[in-house]
């Protein structure tokens, strides 16, 4: 017996996703100061009780938003670490281009990403969802070094600041002897 799905909860799923996407394309635009209610409705083509009904205060849609985020890296990093694996990659090659991606046709989106990652020193709401995909990527990723993985992820963040206010984005060769180097055994 095959069981049908409610078709309100999933349009309610959509129009859900819809909105937080809508948030990233206004954080892309405008930055955080710009999400408003009424701002993200426009942007998604929906009435304002849509935002307002699915997320009943601005810190729900955020933290909402930066989960989808954290849950869209995890899922981008665990294929990259599978592409690697199967490889016999140590996965500078991948991380190098990923960044590169994020730092030049993503840049927009990388910069909403780490907007509302530093929003959440501000507010403690967010911390949690902030925190989640550094906990997921831990999770993730096996290594016998915290302290080397520690600093293996702090030099991404950087690389990614670093890159976010280069005039020009570099490019994965440029960024993979870096990667290279933090990867490297200690």
């Amino acid at each position: 017996m095959k069981i049908q799905a409610d078709g309100r909860k999933v349009r309610g799923e959509k129009r859900r996703t819809e909105i937080i996407e809508a948030t990233l394309r206004v954080i892309e635009r405008d930055g955080v100061a710009g999400v408003t209610h009424r701002t993200v409705a426009a942007e998604a083509g929906v009435p304002t009780t849509s935002t307002t009904y699915h997320f009943s205060s601005l810190d729900d849609l955020l933290v909402a938003t930066l989960i989808s985020c954290a849950r869209d890296m995890a899922t981008e990093v665990y294929w990259m670490i599978d592409r690697a694996r199967s490889r016999g990659s140590r996965g500078a090659e991948e991380v190098a281009g990923l960044l590169a991606e994020a730092l030049g046709p993503r840049r927009g989106r990388t910069m909403a990403e780490y907007e509302l990652y530093l929003l959440a020193a501000r507010k403690p709401e967010l911390r949690p969802a902030a925190r989640r995909w550094l906990d997921v990527l831990t999770s993730m990723v096996r290594h016998d070094d915290e302290v080397a993985f520690r600093v293996f992820l702090a030099g991404i963040d950087g690389l990614l600041i670093q890159g976010l206010i280069d005039d020009e984005p570099p490019s994965a060769d440029e960024l993979r002897p870096v990667v290279d180097y933090l990867l490297k055994p200690r």
